[in-house]
């Protein structure tokens, strides 16, 4: 296997925090794979083969509900770790994750999740953070999904994506990953129909611009202010 190169990962934040010697170590158990837009890195419930970090691309975390809908939980960006059930003490997957377009990730077996936490504290202490957060953001979407209108859900998602992978252009905040209506409808439990007349309403109101599996977030105070159910007054 050739050596990888550590520039791979010396500026992820991720790494911040160990040597360079160090990150030579890190890499030394990893194998870098790409894969095509709309491939499956990993499935639900599989053998948890391996922890990830993707180095290009954009990666959405699927689930299945007991009645077969597909949930989007999240989406991955460049430069985060993911499939990392060991560190939540899981012998398998808890949802498939897909190459949203084209990605090249570096992998890990498995079995190496505990040695390179322990011999890298700062690189496990980030992981078990980055796990903590992801966790503490899937409590806030449920209790959107509980409380708030179609509405709000989905200004939160469409803020909450500008936020993780927006890209300043001259229309506003581009959302840098193609997304279609159906996959916001799945981040926010709502139907097609519902989230094509929302942005359609929005777009009229110069509040998003969207295309062909394209937003881009022109007003985001007014989105905010959506999200939050506040008074436009």
């Amino acid at each position: 296997m050739v050596a990888l190169d550590r520039s791979l990962i010396s500026q992820l934040p991720l790494f911040q925090g160990t040597e360079p010697q160090e990150q030579s170590e890190i890499l030394k158990g990893a194998r870098s794979s790409r894969y095509a837009k709309d491939s499956a890195i990993f499935e639900q419930e599989t053998e948890a083969h391996s922890f990830f970090v993707l180095i290009s691309g954009h990666i959405r975390v699927v689930r299945a509900t007991p009645d077969g809908q597909q949930v989007i939980a999240r989406y991955i960006s460049e430069g985060e770790i993911f499939g990392v059930a060991a560190a939540l003490g899981r012998t398998t997957y808890p949802a498939s994750a897909v190459a949203a377009v084209d990605c090249v990730v570096l992998a890990w077996p498995n079995a190496l999740w505990s040695e390179l936490a322990r011999r890298f504290p700062a690189f496990g202490a980030t992981t078990y953070r980055t796990v903590g957060n992801r966790l503490q953001e899937a409590q806030t979407r449920v209790v959107e999904m509980s409380t708030e209108q179609v509405e709000q859900r989905v200004a939160h998602a469409l803020l909450r994506l500008a936020n993780q992978t927006g890209r300043k252009t001259d229309n506003g905040i581009e959302i840098d990953f193609p997304i279609s209506r159906q996959d916001i409808a799945e981040m926010t439990g709502t139907t097609l129909h519902t989230v094509s007349r929302l942005l359609s309403k929005w777009e009229d109101d110069g509040i998003i611009v969207s295309g062909r599996q394209k937003v881009t977030v022109k007003d985001a105070h007014r989105l905010v202010v959506l999200a939050e159910n506040r008074s436009k007054a």
